[in-house]
């Protein structure tokens, strides 16, 4: 599990892989083509590199269709960082504040009783 959050990672790190992923989430299914013609600036060996990295780390399935080939944005990996991330450290600032809520409101109830 490491290892696959590790490539999440590495893949997440670079703006330009993020951006891609943006594009499919905006229109999933798209073709190398169409990728290209998302990033101009790029070259079509430049897409397919970071196209390569984002299926090593799952976050990007492929499917075929004749001889088109598709790319799906999967979003599994992302959802697996913040459980494992994001959810274990927000966890305890969440139960300060729910704490803090009910004593603000308790503390407001005594005043106005």
């Amino acid at each position: 599990m490491t290892d696959d959050l590790d490539a999440v990672f590495r893949a997440l790190a670079d703006p330009t892989r993020r951006a891609v992923l943006d594009a499919l989430f905006t229109q999933d299914g798209q073709s190398l083509l169409a990728l290209c013609e998302a990033f101009p600036e790029m070259t079509r060996f430049g897409v397919m590199k970071h196209l390569t990295v984002l299926e090593a780390a799952n976050l990007v399935t492929t499917r075929k269709e004749g001889r088109t080939k598709r790319h799906f944005l999967n979003p599994v990996p992302v959802q697996q960082v913040a459980d494992r991330w994001i959810g274990k450290y927000a966890q305890p600032f969440t139960r300060a504040l729910v704490d803090l809520k009910a004593e603000v409101e308790g503390a407001t109830e005594r005043n106005h009783a």
